[in-house]
């Protein structure tokens, strides 16, 4: 039942975007689109379960003060991989992310979540962990990017539901802002 409690915390109580407010400039700058949201959330979910992992098991072995030197490196190691990956094998979805794939690495998420628990638990727990915020995160990213799609163009993962233009505001800057307060209120209603 704890195991259980640890792997939905990531979804509802401590979702990552909607309720602790990590990994904010990833979830405006690439939810132009369901797609782009989803991507980017499966992206830092791998390298947020490989990085506790690693972290996990050689927790014992790192002096205190290089600590987040390690973990950066650690972490930098996986999003290299993740970023040759969708290179090779995501060419479009590569270049829809740019930039925000490298600055996986100073995700206050990722870090945050090596810091605070990897370091500190077990190999198990860790990868519930990793797993549970990653796709809390990926859920919110998800979200954000379709209600943008949704009202800015009319559509959903490329499916056009409402003919003609969408609400343009939606698509740019302002409509993350937008759109993340009102599924952080939703978010809210939902958990009281």
């Amino acid at each position: 039942m704890n195991q259980l409690n640890n792997f939905t915390k990531g979804f509802i109580r401590e979702n990552p975007v909607f309720i602790l407010f990590l990994g904010l400039c990833p979830a405006l700058g690439v939810t132009t689109t369901a797609i782009n949201g989803i991507g980017m959330g499966f992206a830092t979910t791998f390298v947020l379960i490989m990085s506790n992992i690693v972290i996990s098991l050689i927790k014992n072995f790192i002096p205190a003060n290089v600590r987040i030197p390690s973990f950066i490196v650690v972490i930098a190691s996986f999003v290299t991989i993740v970023e040759l990956t969708m290179a090779a094998f995501m060419p479009s979805l590569f270049d829809s992310l740019g930039l925000f794939i490298p600055l996986i690495v100073v995700n206050c998420l990722v870090l945050g979540r090596a810091e605070a628990f990897a370091s500190k638990n077990n190999l198990i727990t860790a990868v519930i962990d990793g797993l549970s915020m990653g796709l809390g995160f990926t859920l919110a990213l998800g979200l954000l990017g379709g209600v943008r799609e949704l009202f800015g163009d009319g559509s959903i993962l490329g499916w056009k539901f409402i003919q003609g233009d969408g609400m343009l505001i939606f698509i740019l800057s302002p409509g993350a802002f937008l759109a993340l307060g009102y599924l952080i209120m939703l978010s809210n209603k939902v958990k009281k």
